[in-house]
């Protein structure tokens, strides 16, 4: 009931060129809801491959941003949106601040393309049936944690390729079912770790992967810290009538509604996310693995330290946490919430700091413009979503693939296991195991949804 099946991934996508022209094609039968005029009309009017389509599945504060993104490259088209509430305003109380969902956001794509009207996108509040449109090339996934997984995997098995927000996936399991579903169809994936994109981690990299502060030695990962107290209302209140909120749940144990563990801050209980923890982790570990050459492997040992959590039960993840880790190349690192939030790597001829808009070094000649690290280059110097658009393009890796973005948060998940069971944990990172430890091994990568959802089968990943 949660996947379809697809034989062979289409060899060819179908892409709309010109917006005005598609729009008189279709006619007025492509009303709010209503898919199938358009559907029909990209695919007659417009079938070579010169814009990407696009759909959404995810429309909240992220979701904007990343509709902005891509509605400002000419390379694309966005043609369909989805989300289960037709509007909301996050947090903040009804009415007030920037209003959120499936209405404000085709009156998004419309100003965007110039539009006076909204029937220019096709609106859904089942992302299945947005993935039914075979005129979609690719999909961005912008919804909770909890929901990344079967959008992503049901979205490759109806042949398009997947832009996801980080982290990858919400459980351990997931993510290597997608690493291994991405491999098996031959998709591009695009995690939205967008710090790779940025000049000034890639500039971090560099400067490392060149050698430039000699062998390294540590590195501290800083990390915000989780929620101490209900950050909204705990009131249990029933859902307006414009929120599906079964469908919001999903896979995920149906908790009592509250605006506390709601848009925004729903990552702080395990049930749709892993705290601010999982939220973060995805950004400066990720540059941390990339900067030693970590970004296909991982740590060899991992241990949760200090962790404490809030006094309430309306989440359970940490308030503040600290992850030690090992690698096999002799470094260590800490990802804590008390570490100064950022990268720093320290190696034997130096140290270099990174956050975002700011770096820092001990030898500041390293930062000057037209200092040369070596022959070293990340090579890319286009917007995160550019990134995923090109490669869509020349069926190339994007600068965050799958594997790389479930790596960058596997201490996450390992640290989790480790607090679970009070000590440190061997990691085989090579087969993905805990060593020596089979019950921690089942706990790290334990599934369980709620029916009729079922977690993503896949083939034996090469």
């Amino acid at each position: 009931m949660n996947t379809h099946q697809l034989d062979s991934h289409s060899s060819q996508s179908i892409s709309r060129r010109n917006f005005g022209q598609l729009l008189g094609a279709a006619g007025a039968t492509a009303a709010l809801g209503s898919h199938a005029a358009v559907d029909a009309a990209c695919r007659a009017k417009f079938p070579a491959l010169e814009r990407k389509t696009i759909g959404f599945i995810g429309l909240g504060s992220r979701g904007f941003n990343l509709l902005d993104d891509f509605l400002s490259l000419r390379e694309c088209q966005v043609i369909a949106v989805c989300d289960v509430a037709e509007v909301h305003h996050r947090d903040l109380a009804w009415g007030k601040g920037t209003a959120y969902g499936r209405a404000p956001a085709v009156k998004r794509v419309a100003k965007a393309y110039g539009s006076s009207t909204t029937s220019a996108v096709s609106v859904f509040s089942d992302y299945r049936q947005l993935l039914d449109m075979e005129s979609i090339d690719a999909v961005v996934v912008a919804t909770p944690d909890h929901w990344h997984a079967l959008c992503t995997f049901d979205a490759i098995n109806q042949g398009k390729d997947v832009y996801c927000e980080k982290p990858v996936t919400h459980l351990f399991a997931e993510g290597q079912a997608i690493v291994a579903k991405v491999a098996e169809r031959g998709a591009v994936f695009q995690t939205g770790s967008q710090q790779r994109s940025d000049p000034l981690f890639q500039k971090v990299v560099e400067l490392v992967r060149n050698g430039v502060l000699g062998e390294v030695k540590s590195m501290e990962v800083g990390l915000p810290p989780g929620y101490d107290k209900p950050m909204g209302s705990t009131e249990v209140v029933a859902p307006r009538k414009d929120l599906d909120y079964n469908a919001w749940c999903g896979p995920s144990a149906m908790l009592p509604l509250m605006q506390a563990r709601h848009h925004r801050w729903w990552r702080g209980h395990r049930a749709f996310g892993g705290g601010v923890l999982m939220d973060w982790i995805g950004h400066h570990n990720d540059i941390a693995h990339w900067a030693i050459g970590m970004e296909r492997s991982g740590p060899t040992v991992v241990e949760a330290v200090d962790w404490t959590f809030p006094d309430t039960d309306v989440y359970n993840t940490p308030h503040q946490y600290t992850i030690r880790c090992e690698y096999s190349n002799g470094v260590t690192s800490t990802i804590s919430s008390r570490n100064k939030q950022g990268l720093k790597i320290i190696g034997s001829n130096g140290w270099v700091y990174v956050t975002r808009d700011v770096i820092d070094a001990s030898d500041k000649r390293w930062l000057e413009s037209d200092f040369v690290a070596g022959n070293f280059k990340v090579g890319r110097n286009i917007s995160h979503a550019a990134d995923f658009l090109a490669n869509v393009d020349s069926r190339g890796e994007c600068i965050a693939s799958a594997e790389i973005g479930h790596r960058s948060i596997t201490p996450g998940h390992l640290g989790y296991v480790s607090a679970a069971i009070g000590k440190p944990i061997k990691w085989n990172a090579a087969e993905e195991r805990i060593v020596g430890d089979a019950a921690a091994d089942e706990l790290l990568k334990a599934v369980s949804y709620r029916s009729p959802w079922q977690i993503p089968a896949v083939k034996a990943s090469v």
